[in-house]
């Protein structure tokens, strides 16, 4: 069984709503709701875990029944940090092979969760990337000088890992190196395995970044 941990947290958009990132409406849903969808469809049997602040789990009650979404879904309650959110959710999974996931990461595509969970089953684990187009500079004391791009990716989630490696990570005590799961799974060893991500697959964390969700959405659905 493939299993996906989807970690929402509980603030709204910078300088924007107050209504967390999650449950704002992209194209007559919530954005929550379009995340769930991309797993569900492609694989149903898929086991969806949603990790959500105690404080909302209420409202995502009642937005399910708003929507009549019926697509199974396990709720646990989140940490103060996103590893003890990530270490909840996996305490509810019983799947072989585990992904998590942006809950404001609604555009992931199929290729690419498909991509991620078929490379973890072969090399243990596997996230998916883009790479920089932008020129770039580093800063040292005050100077700055160009550096090669072509070293440097920007990484998206699914993060997707075998059980057992990702259960393993997830026994060390949290650190502030750990800055998402293939971070923490590193720490004990482990190659991670760069895969093609899909570059629509943005996080929403800007009022910005929503209007340009509804473009893609459109484009998809036209």
């Amino acid at each position: 069984m493939n299993s996906i941990i989807i970690v929402a947290g509980g603030k709204g958009l910078r300088m924007g709503s107050d209504i967390p990132k999650q449950f704002l409406v992209l194209k007559s849903e919530p954005v929550i709701m379009h995340t769930i969808k991309a797993f569900y469809n492609w694989d149903k049997d898929c086991e969806i875990i949603l990790v959500l602040p105690s404080s909302q789990q209420s409202y995502w009650q009642l937005l399910v029944n708003q929507y009549d979404f019926d697509i199974p879904v396990k709720i646990t309650t989140g940490g103060k940090t996103r590893f003890e959110s990530v270490k909840n959710g996996l305490q509810k999974s019983s799947g072989d092979i585990i992904g998590i996931h942006d809950g404001v990461r609604p555009l992931v595509s199929e290729k690419t969760i498909k991509k991620c969970y078929e490379v973890s089953k072969s090399h243990g684990n596997a996230i998916p990337c883009v790479p920089i187009v932008d020129s770039l500079r580093v800063v040292t004391n005050g100077k700055n000088q160009m550096t090669d791009r072509s070293k440097y990716f920007r990484i998206q989630t699914p993060q997707v890992f075998k059980r057992a490696i990702i259960l393993k990570g997830f026994e060390q005590n949290f650190s502030e190196e750990f800055t998402d799961d293939a971070s923490v799974v590193e720490k004990t060893g482990e190659t991670i395995q760069l895969v093609e991500g899909n570059e629509e697959n943005i996080k929403i964390t800007k009022p910005f970044d929503l209007k340009i969700a509804e473009v893609y959405l459109e484009d998809v659905q036209s």
